[in-house]
């Protein structure tokens, strides 16, 4: 088993991701969004790589079952339900829905990986479940830093080096590339205050600056949840382990093509 993380993965092409298994992390905001509305009752999330398409989404959907959320620049896209902030995510408004999700950085990431034989979505509060599932499937893994606008952010390599410190906590012979020892040595240098890094971060600062300070200590909570978000036919759903083996929950639905053409 090798894990790989990548800062970004805006310069590969689609296919690299073709048969990989992959985890896209965006911890401010986009991947905390997608495993706090699986966790509070969405039906499933379908991200897109463009606002346009989020719309033409929408409209070919059952209207009173989807809900647009996303944002641009941190900020809810005019016209959408929603923005990016994990803390309007809550059952009341999204138990049952669908969730069309547009972000600047997370969103598209996942579409470019959307070849991957398996895809899951990380944050800081889903690490615990994300690092016992790779344990059990044990296959090699690309770790996918969101970045910001395609280069490197801290928030997203410390979350990759997190996992990477757990996996090689419970398994030794585990195999890093060098950007995984990279990852795992700047989790070392932040463990002590994950917030507190958050708040520092170039991202973090924006956010702060944009009034969404309080997100900052939601997507820095760590293990409040083993919802496992996975990316499957243009959608992730939620993944439920029974024996050992994944079923997708609610897997019947129809399949939607994620990245217009």
């Amino acid at each position: 088993m090798k894990i790989n993380v990548l800062y970004s993965n805006l310069h590969l092409d689609e296919l690299y991701f073709t048969g990989k298994t992959c985890v896209v992390i965006d911890v401010l905001r986009a991947s905390t969004v997608i495993v706090t509305a699986l966790a509070n009752g969405a039906k499933e999330v379908i991200p897109v790589n463009t606002v346009d398409f989020a719309v033409k989404v929408s409209g070919d959907a059952f209207r009173s079952q989807t809900i647009l959320g996303g944002e641009r620049n941190t900020k809810k896209v005019e016209g959408f339900a929603l923005g990016n902030s994990p803390l309007e995510y809550v059952q009341e408004v999204i138990g049952g829905k669908a969730i069309i999700l547009y972000t600047t950085n997370g969103s598209r990431s996942i579409v470019k990986a959307k070849f991957a034989e398996n895809l899951f979505i990380a944050c800081f509060n889903n690490l615990d479940a994300i690092v016992k599932h790779l344990l059990m499937l044990n296959k090699d893994t690309e770790i996918i830093c969101a970045g910001t606008n395609g280069g490197f952010n801290l928030e997203d390599a410390v979350c990759a080096g997190n996992i990477i410190a757990n996996l090689d906590a419970d398994n030794k012979e585990i195999e890093f590339s060098d950007s995984a020892i990279a990852s795992r040595l700047l989790y070392k240098n932040y463990s002590k205050s994950i917030t507190r890094m958050l708040k520092n971060t170039d991202h973090g600062k924006l956010l702060i600056e944009n009034g969404f300070a309080s997100d900052i200590k939601e997507c820095a909570k760590l293990n409040s949840t083993d919802i496992i978000p996975y990316y499957i036919s243009g959608v992730i759903k939620k993944l439920e382990i029974t024996a050992d083996k994944p079923n997708i929950s609610g897997n019947n639905s129809k399949s939607i093509n994620a990245e217009e053409k």
